[in-house]
């Protein structure tokens, strides 16, 4: 994989930058910044760690982003335990924030991490100034399900590259897997895959977030109609388990969304794509 060999022969920010904690109500939660520019918090992936991004789509944000990555609390290297739901996830990140003295922010959520970000958005829209969604669902009922196939995988304790080509891309398709690979290799870099959370009591936090983000009981899907804050939609494709067709029947009446679709690509089009999606972002974040 000549490209993966490229990126790990330079120098990387997200490969270097320190692992940092901050204590909030006698808890440690790791985190790490890097970059220049506007504040950019991105927020993580079901059972996703500090080192679960791919760091050359890290890299290309932190090219014009001050990037913030953290671990939840109770996940990875922080201390605490996992809220039940994504609302008080999204409070978590808040104290985070103030305890960085970070005011207003753009944010970045994956897959669960943009449930939360939706969450995090509606909550305190004086603060997000830009929200980006990738491989991710809209709030309330969703059409199409999570694919059966993703539980069998993502629930195993330990993933391999075989899986990440269920889970992440696109299997059918060889440039996909390819690019899975290199992926997968820059990863490796740093991970640690022990912090990878994968008890039951864990993965039940996070499907109990996930249910009640479904729920909606704050009304978050009729809350897009007036919306202010511009979104940006990211998805691929073929999604397992978030499928692109879910937010077909929100676009109408959601005036500030801008949505990308990938072909041939799964529920990590930033990892397929690190530079491509990165740049996209960027352009996007920078418009007035």
């Amino acid at each position: 994989m000549k490209n993966a060999q490229e990126f790990l022969e330079k120098e990387s920010l997200a490969l270097t930058a320190a692992t940092q904690f901050a204590t909030i109500g006698g808890k440690k939660r790791a985190y790490r910044q890097f970059g220049t520019g506007e504040h950019l918090v991105l927020v993580n992936r079901f059972r996703g760690v500090l080192d679960t991004w791919d760091p050359l789509f890290l890299d290309g944000l932190a090219a014009q982003n001050t990037v913030t990555i953290f671990d939840y609390s109770g996940i990875g290297l922080s201390e605490g335990e996992l809220p039940l739901n994504t609302i008080d996830v999204a409070k978590e990140i808040i104290q985070l924030l103030d305890y960085l003295d970070i005011q207003q922010f753009n944010v970045l959520g994956w897959s669960y991490g943009g449930l939360v970000t939706q969450s995090l958005m509606f909550q305190y829209p004086d603060r997000v100034l830009k929200t980006v969604l990738v491989g991710t669902n809209p709030p309330g009922n969703t059409e199409i399900p999570i694919q059966p196939i993703f539980f069998e995988k993502a629930l195993k304790p330990t993933n391999d590259l075989e899986d990440e080509y269920v889970l992440f891309f696109e299997p059918s398709s060889e440039k996909s897997k390819q690019l899975a690979q290199a992926s997968h290799e820059r990863i490796a870099q740093r991970l640690d895959r022990s912090l990878i959370p994968a008890t039951q009591d864990i993965l039940q936090r996070y499907f109990a977030g996930s249910i009640a983000f479904r729920e909606d009981k704050l009304n978050l899907r009729e809350r897009y109609k007036t919306l202010q804050t511009p979104v940006f939609v990211v998805s691929g494709d073929n999604d397992i388990s978030f499928a692109v067709e879910n937010w077909f029947p929100l676009l109408k009446n959601a005036p500030t969304i801008q949505h990308l679709i990938l072909h041939e690509t799964g529920h990590g089009p930033q990892h397929q794509y690190p530079t491509l999606v990165s740049a996209y972002i960027n352009l996007f974040l920078q418009q007035a």
